[in-house]
């Protein structure tokens, strides 16, 4: 016999139902703990890290990543507060946005970025800058936002005039007689003892990267989902010579572009 001493009743063989049915008890199968009150039982789904609840829909999930995901699909939610507007809706959203994240929170665009850099890479952007630089080789006509836009343009090769980082490399270092923005030391002799550039490394991997969980680059051990990324990544500047340095005297950093 099984005696409940909050309903001060027994039971012989139906006590299990008798907790699943009566108002005087709450229970968390999952927790195994029997509460007083549906709103005890409610707050411990809440709180509890072991369970992924919503309190508005009474609807559990498998893990944090469909909860988030239900939220994003179905309310009105800032995510890094965990705040909820279910009854400002969208404009409530909007305006928590505006002023507790207004150093992430584009309002034109109403988007709201991980981190303030983020934020401020897409104000520079073609979406919100026009793109008024035009590339100078003959035969172009490509428009940029920046002058760094247009110059990564050319070094990847993607103009048609065929020039790359190699051909701009060398112009910039024939340009900087005074190596006011290139350092001599990484530079070699060209003809007749002017300095030039080394002649670019060409990497190139293959399928034998591939150490079980993803690509990895052979020279910095960093890893890539596929293998075009990793050989991207091979033949960008990462690593080629820094023969460039910041002109101040008191910095000197070196830059491969």
């Amino acid at each position: 016999m099984t005696y409940c001493d909050r309903c001060n009743a027994h039971f012989y063989t139906s006590y299990a139902r008798h907790l699943q049915i009566s108002e005087n008890h709450y229970v968390c199968q999952d927790c195994d703990i029997d509460f007083p009150a549906w709103h005890r039982l409610e707050s411990h789904y809440i709180q509890s890290p072991r369970h992924h609840y919503c309190q508005y829909c009474n609807e559990h999930f498998d893990d944090k990543f469909d909860h988030e995901e239900h939220n994003d699909d179905r309310h009105w939610w800032c995510r890094p507060c965990n705040a909820f507007f279910n009854r400002g809706g969208e404009v409530g959203l909007r305006e928590h946005n505006r002023q507790t994240h207004a150093d992430r929170w584009c309002i034109p665009c109403k988007r709201l970025f991980a981190s303030p850099s983020n934020l401020f890479a897409h104000q520079r952007s073609a979406t919100h800058v026009k793109a008024d630089i035009k590339c100078p080789m003959r035969g172009c006509g490509l428009t940029f936002v920046s002058v760094s836009a247009m110059t990564l343009h050319l070094e990847q090769g993607a103009c048609v005039s065929g020039i790359n980082r190699s051909i701009v490399n060398s112009r910039i270092v024939a340009l900087d007689r005074n190596n006011v923005i290139t350092n001599p030391a990484r530079l070699i002799g060209g003809p007749a003892g002017t300095p030039t550039v080394a002649q670019s490394t060409t990497y190139r991997a293959t399928e034998r990267s591939y150490n079980g969980r993803a690509y990895e680059c052979y020279l910095c051990n960093k890893e890539f989902n596929t293998l075009p990324a990793l050989n991207a990544h091979l033949n960008s500047p990462r690593h080629q010579d820094k023969i460039y340095r910041c002109p101040k005297s008191n910095c000197r950093k070196e830059f491969s572009t």
